[in-house]
């Protein structure tokens, strides 16, 4: 059953004893990439302790000129670490965890390993795994680099699995007593607490399994999502570490072509450890991730955008406020009593704040509408930059600087995310996150990649 699912149970490997997992387990790499001074505080805590901060490469350094260097140095590290012994090796299985964050919610998951074969990060893909935003292809070859050099892997990716009876993952919480606890800590910098169950059991690995299966029947997919024709089946889709994923399938193609069949059965790196969450979780929070442009005049950014809508036939109007804060409000208010199709986007720069107002959006999100004009906007302007921020007080901070302007953007319904995919595939890229920064998954279990 487990071939025809994408997932299977295999060894995971933990630190052992004596490491301080508080100082092992680090936030994602692709957090905080405008915020050098979150990654040197993190460095200086860590200091000289065994850490997965010293096997990934954090974005905020991508454009930094010692990237080979880095580079050799995760490789060279991960050898050390697996010649002092610093692992305990679990026998296959999967591992059931909670995960509280900054809020005390609890969200619920189950790291599994997810085949590479059944997902497909292009556009118009319809694999057993899919991504959900669209995928920056120009972002994956350092991230190739790396994993072309690496013995180990270590998951920040979560994947969502669609169930409304929260029968997979959720009825594991009333078994934690009958499986062992492998983990249980608090998260360093504000990053809440987390637990780790193994679970090895036959029978409630085969109870996942089953449960799967009936989120798989062709029938019910279709009932479930009110097709009125066939669609691909859509299982597991990519909510956060996407590029990650994309970065393990890439290399993966790369790899299989010099393996013979027997290997491409059960070579390791055809696999990738991901955390699966069910999008209907309370413990699983949708927040929007905002934009903010660099090197730019923000009078020239808004005319910009007004000119583009309009040679799209899209009539937008920009409405200044003179209090940053009452703009907040604004638009605070104006998506809670929406009763229209259109489009609000708060915009904020040092001294200009407002709101964006498109009446005839042609796409049905907002980060649709920002996106397209933002795309055309850098092409034009080469010398502007631009970074995805998760929060709203740091994409505020970020855009009250000297050529710098924020926009924020509303979240989007969790619940709409299959759907949306199913019928009119990707949504835009960095359309959505699974929570605030400090609440991502952490880097802490491994697992060999290679022979």
């Amino acid at each position: 059953m487990q071939s025809k699912l994408g997932i299977k149970a295999v060894e995971i490997m933990l630190p052992n004893k004596e490491v301080d997992l508080n100082k092992w387990a680090v936030i994602a790499c692709d957090q905080y990439t405008s915020n050098r001074a979150y990654w040197q505080e993190l460095e200086d805590y860590v200091a000289d302790q065994p850490s997965t901060l010293k096997l990934v490469y954090p974005e905020v350094y991508l454009n930094d000129d010692d990237k080979e260097k880095r580079i050799k140095e995760i490789g060279k590290t991960m050898e050390a670490y697996l010649k002092q012994g610093l692992f305990t090796t679990l026998s296959p299985q999967f591992i059931y965890i909670e995960r509280t964050d900054s809020s005390n919610k609890v969200r619920k998951g189950l790291l599994v390993a997810l085949d590479l074969e059944d997902y497909d990060y292009n556009l118009g893909a319809k694999s057993l795994t899919r991504a959900t935003e669209g995928t920056v292809l120009d972002r994956l070859p350092p991230r190739i680099a790396i994993r072309r050099e690496a013995l180990l892997e270590s998951p920040h990716i979560m994947v969502l699995i669609d169930d409304p009876d929260r029968s997979i993952i959720e009825p594991l919480a009333d078994k934690v007593t009958e499986m062992e606890k492998l983990y249980d800590f608090d998260l360093m910098m504000k990053g809440g607490h987390i637990k780790g169950y193994s679970l090895k059991s036959q029978s409630m690995i085969e109870d996942v399994y089953k449960g799967l299966a009936r989120l798989a029947d062709p029938d019910l997919f279709k009932e479930k999502y009110k097709l009125k024709e066939e669609k691909p089946l859509l299982l597991f889709a990519v909510g956060d570490g996407n590029h990650s994923l994309a970065t393990a399938k890439a290399y993966w193609e790369e790899l299989k072509a010099s393996l013979s069949a027997d290997m491409l059965e059960d070579h390791p790196a055809r696999y990738a450890l991901v955390e699966l969450v069910n999008v209907h979780d309370d413990g699983l929070e949708f927040e929007p991730i905002h934009r903010c442009l660099f090197n730019i005049d923000p009078d020239n950014v808004l005319k910009s955008l007004v000119d583009y809508n309009k040679s799209q036939g899209i009539k937008t109007n920009i409405i200044e406020i003179k209090d940053r804060v009452q703009a907040i409000y604004s638009f605070i208010i104006r998506h809670k009593n929406r009763k229209d199709q259109g489009h609000i986007i708060l915009y904020s720069s040092k001294d200009k704040y407002g709101l964006i107002e498109i009446e005839n959006p042609v796409c049905n999100l907002e980060v649709g509408s920002l996106q397209a004009f933002l795309d055309d906007y850098l092409k034009k302007h080469t010398e502007a930059d631009i970074d995805y921020i998760h929060g709203d007080k740091e994409t505020l901070e970020l855009a009250d600087k000297d050529g710098c302007m924020g926009f924020l953007l509303p979240v989007m319904e969790k619940h709409d995310l299959f759907t949306t995919v199913i019928l009119d595939g990707v949504l835009p890229r960095k359309t959505f996150s699974m929570g605030h920064a400090d609440d991502k998954r952490f880097y802490l279990e491994c697992r060999k990649i290679t022979k």
